[in-house]
C-alpha cells in the first residue's frame, strides 16, 4: 500500500437524489430534511481544508441487483426499479418518497460502500469513509423507510461474508446515528455472524424501537445490542457508552470487518434529535472504533464508515471533517467555530440517569459477560 491510505468516496451523482416530502392535507410544502446540502457542504469543507487531498479517491460503482438481493426481496427491489421510472417517481415506504432516476442512484450508493470495502480489502487502502446518499439504516428487507430506500451497510455485511469467505467469517456493525439502526437489526437479529451494535436517542424514530430488551433471536442471541441513551446526552455519555460497551463487545466478538453507520445527527446542533454531541467528540469516537479494529488481531485494521444522517447543514461539515482527520490521525486542521459552546452546554459531562442506562446495557449484554477489559 503506497501513498494516501486512508479511503473516499463521493460521487456528485449522489446529490442528484431527490426526495419529496410526504403531504397531508394541511401540510404547506418544504424542504426534505434528508438534501444534498449537508453533504455537498461536508465534501466542500474537505475540499477546502486541504484534508482532501490527504485521501484516497475511490471510485463508487452500480450495485448489481443480485447485490441487492443479499438483503432485499425480489420484488421490493424489482418495484423500486419500476416506480423510479415514472415522472414523478414512487414512495418506497414510511418517510421514503423519492424521485425518477432514484433507482440508479441508490445502486450507485450501495456501491459505493461495496467498493470502498474491497478497497479496504484488496490493502488498497487501511480504511475509509464512504459519503453517500441515500442513506440506508433503516430499510427493512422488504420496504424503505426514514428517507433510505436500499440499507446500504447491511448488503456491505452480506457481500464481505459472500464474497470474501476464506477471510471474513465475523462482521460487527456499529451505528451511532440518533435514530435507531431497525433496518439493520432486522437484516442481522438471527445471525450469528453480525454483531450489531446501535447507540442512539431513546424512543426517537422509529418509535418503540431499539429498546435495550432487543438482543437477537435465534443464534443471533446476544449479537444484538441497542443502547437507548437519554435525550441530552452529550460528550460523556458518548464516550462512555465507547469505552464501557462499544470497544469491549468488540474486543469479544473479534469480528474480521468493522462498519460504521455514521450519522452526525446527534449533534448538538440537529433539528431531528435532541442530543448534545461535539464535532470534537464525533472525531473522538472514530479514534476510538479505529484503534479497536487495529487492536483486535482478527480485523486488522479493516473498517469502514458508511454515512447516513445528520441534518444541520451548518454542523455537519464539522462533525464529518473532525472523523476524517481521526481516520487520517490528524487533529485541528478544521477549526469548528462552535465548539466552545458546545462544549459549554450544561451536564455535557456523564449524568447519573445516563449512566443508569450503561449499567443496564451491560447487564444484559451476553458478549460483555464472557471477556473483561
Amino acid at each position: 500500500m503506497t501513498g494516501n491510505d486512508v479511503g473516499y468516496v463521493f460521487e456528485e451523482l449522489y446529490m442528484w437524489h431527490a426526495p419529496w416530502p410526504g403531504l397531508s392535507e394541511h401540510t404547506q410544502p418544504f424542504a426534505p430534511w434528508e438534501s444534498p446540502d449537508t453533504k455537498r457542504r461536508f465534501h466542500g469543507l474537505l475540499a477546502a481544508t486541504g484534508l482532501l487531498d490527504k485521501l484516497h479517491v475511490v471510485r463508487a460503482r452500480r450495485a448489481t441487483q443480485a447485490e441487492l438481493e443479499l438483503n432485499h426481496g425480489k420484488a421490493y427491489v424489482e418495484s423500486i426499479q419500476e416506480k423510479s421510472l415514472l415522472p414523478n417517481g414512487g414512495d418506497a415506504g414510511d418517510w421514503a418518497q423519492f424521485s425518477q432516476g432514484a433507482y440508479e442512484i441508490a445502486c450507485l450508493s450501495v456501491g459505493g460502500v461495496l467498493a470502498l470495502v474491497d478497497a479496504v480489502m484488496s490493502r488498497q487502502v487501511s480504511c475509509g469513509y464512504a459519503l453517500v446518499r441515500p442513506p440506508g439504516h433503516h430499510a427493512l428487507p422488504d420496504i424503505g423507510m426514514g428517507f433510505c430506500i436500499f440499507n446500504n451497510v447491511a448488503i456491505a455485511a452480506y457481500y464481505l461474508l459472500h464474497e470474501y469467505p476464506s477471510k471474513i467469517r465475523k462482521v460487527a456493525i456499529v451505528d451511532y446515528d440518533v435514530h435507531h439502526g431497525n433496518g439493520t437489526q432486522a437484516s442481522f437479529e438471527a445471525d450469528d455472524r453480525v454483531l450489531f451494535i446501535s447507540v442512539h436517542q431513546d424512543n426517537n424514530y422509529p418509535l418503540n424501537s431499539g429498546r435495550i430488551e432487543e438482543t437477537g433471536t435465534g443464534k443471533g442471541e446476544g449479537y444484538t445490542i441497542n443502547i437507548p441513551l437519554p435525550a441530552g446526552s452529550g460528550t460523556g455519555a458518548y464516550n462512555s457508552t465507547m469505552d464501557r460497551v462499544v470497544v469491549p463487545a468488540l474486543h469479544a466478538f473479534e469480528p474480521d470487518f468493522i462498519l460504521i453507520s455514521s450519522g452526525f445527527d446527534a449533534s448538538y446542533m440537529d433539528p431531528l434529535g435532541n442530543m448534545m454531541v461535539s464535532s470534537e467528540c464525533f472525531g473522538q469516537m472514530a479514534r476510538a472504533l479505529k484503534a479497536a479494529a487495529s487492536a483486535i488481531p482478527s480485523c486488522n485494521g479493516r473498517l469502514a464508515f458508511c454515512h447516513e444522517g445528520g441534518y444541520s447543514e451548518f454542523y455537519v461539515p464539522f462533525c464529518g471533517a473532525a472523523v476524517i482527520e481521526s481516520l487520517l490521525g490528524m487533529e485541528g486542521t478544521v477549526k469548528d467555530p462552535l465548539l466552545y459552546e458546545a462544549r459549554a452546554r450544561g451536564n455535557q459531562s456523564l449524568q447519573p440517569h445516563q449512566d443508569a442506562v450503561l449499567e443496564q446495557v451491560i447487564a444484559s449484554a451476553k458478549l460483555l459477560q464472557q471477556k473483561k477489559f
